[in-house]
């Protein structure tokens, strides 16, 4: 089993040790380093190179949105948002940093532990409520852009269905091919548009119009 790297930031040390303890009692989870504020987050970034960072959006020193993007920019480390409030503004912000999702500080150990996993495999974290309706309001919030060309039709319709929440199975279920030609539709679509992970994807399906908030179905 590969071991995920995890690293936690967060200025509240009630919940840093609590995040730091549920990670680290997973199979298949190790916590590389814990921080009080981003500045230590960035730093410790830099000497474990995490595989998925946790953090707190607001932090003394430097928040986790700026934490976010020069982890982002500089290792190839996903990122989960720490955040109290679902409808915290500085999460539009954090989508734009390159997040891969958010969580709230109340979320159960188990869902805690799943996050971590799911977006260490480069899948969206889609499945919270906070995160979907932030994606679209965001999406919503920001100036229509073009339709990005160059997918094929069939990875158009990939990139739907992405958008609407649908795994990789049920993407292969629903157009009957097998899951690992999924797989390779999605590498190849987010090659093509410059994306890191199905989150992103998301967000652009939005962006530019592929998929409208009042369209996509509730998961």
């Amino acid at each position: 089993m590969t071991t995920v790297s995890v690293l936690i930031a967060d200025d509240q040390p009630v919940v840093l040790r609590g995040f730091a303890a549920v990670i680290a009692a997973q199979p298949g989870l190790t916590v590389v380093g814990t921080a009080a504020d981003g500045v230590q987050a960035v730093r410790l970034a830099e000497r474990t190179r995490p595989d998925v960072a946790l953090l707190d959006i607001r932090m003394p020193r430097m928040n986790g949105i700026e934490a976010a993007r020069r982890i982002i920019e500089a290792h190839d480390t996903k990122v989960i948002m720490i955040t109290t409030f679902d409808l915290d503004d500085y999460v539009y912000d954090a989508l734009s940093a390159g997040a891969s999702g958010f969580l709230l500080k109340d979320v159960r150990s188990g869902d805690l532990a799943e996050s971590v996993r799911i977006v260490a495999r480069g899948e969206a974290l889609l499945a919270p409520k906070v995160t979907r309706r932030l994606i679209a309001t965001f999406a919503a919030r920001r100036p229509a852009v073009p339709e990005t060309p160059g997918l094929t039709p069939r990875e158009g319709e990939v990139l739907r269905m992405i958008a609407r929440g649908l795994s990789n199975a049920e993407i292969a279920a629903e157009l009957v091919v097998s899951e690992h030609t999924v797989k390779t539709h999605v590498a190849r679509l987010l090659t093509k548009l410059g994306l890191r992970d199905r989150t992103q994807a998301v967000v652009h399906a939005y962006e530019t119009g592929l998929v409208t908030p009042h369209r996509a179905p509730g998961r």
